[in-house]
């Protein structure tokens, strides 16, 4: 049993992150959500609503403001930091963004919600994932390491921005006691999915077949368990293998 663990997930109203959330839950943790999005009433716990905290992780400045709120709000530990927001933009008719298609303002919208408030995150809340000797999992993507059919250039740079940051992060937290890793979805069953993708898994997924959001989510708990205690800076393909 897990009683008394604390998760902070971002991004945790839909895919994944709603999965996770579920699984940390049915473990026995006691769970906080930020997202710019409303608490999704469909959630099984009560408690949901109230440790919900709304956080616009693209305004790094209002980010930055709410580190003291939060801080408070967890009450001097935290065992588990999911840092799974994320952004994604299309075109107009959902076509994929490349470099010529990417203005400034996308940069640093993307890079902002993926890449720099992660940061800012893990190291406002050093001392509580310190005092509880807590882990650190970042959610990056297949995109991250090679040029993807639908995700954008933003996207994927940024992607590809934090493995590298969860190598940095990895080796400054670990002599601290705290553990950063990542997991590289490719083709998940989630509502970020473009039209076409299930025709590519047919060619590309070794498996053939769309990944589930829970088979992401019962590895990011492993790695927030002690069977996974000495895993540090690594980042885990979960895509039927479409990476080989």
């Amino acid at each position: 049993m897990t009683d008394h663990k604390t998760l902070l997930l971002t991004g945790a109203s839909r895919g994944i992150g709603h999965a996770t959330v579920k699984h940390f839950h049915a473990a026995g943790w006691t769970i906080f959500t930020a997202s710019r999005q409303s608490w999704v009433e469909d959630c099984p716990w009560a408690e949901g609503l109230l440790n919900h905290i709304h956080l616009d992780l693209e305004d790094i400045d209002s980010l930055s403001a709410a580190i003291p709120m939060i801080k408070e709000r967890l009450g001097g530990q935290l065992h588990a930091l999911v840092n799974n927001a994320g952004v994604s933009p299309k075109g107009e008719d959902g076509s994929r963004l490349g470099v010529r298609e990417t203005d400034y303002a996308t940069w640093i919208r993307v890079f902002n919600v993926n890449l720099f408030s992660t940061a800012i995150l893990a190291n406002g809340l050093f001392d509580e994932l310190q005092a509880a000797q807590g882990s650190i999992i970042n959610i990056t993507s297949i995109a991250g390491s090679r040029v993807h059919p639908f995700a954008g250039a933003a996207y994927a740079t940024s992607k590809a921005g934090l493995s590298a940051l969860t190598r940095e992060m990895a080796c400054d937290f670990g002599k601290h006691g705290i553990r950063v890793n990542a997991i590289a979805p490719g083709e998940i069953d989630t509502a970020i999915l473009s039209p076409g993708t299930q025709e590519m898994v047919e060619h590309t997924v070794p498996m053939k077949r769309l990944g589930k959001p829970e088979e992401v989510a019962s590895l990011i708990y492993f790695l927030c368990t002690a069977g996974a205690s000495y895993v540090n800076g690594a980042e885990i393909h979960v895509n039927g293998g479409q990476h080989v």
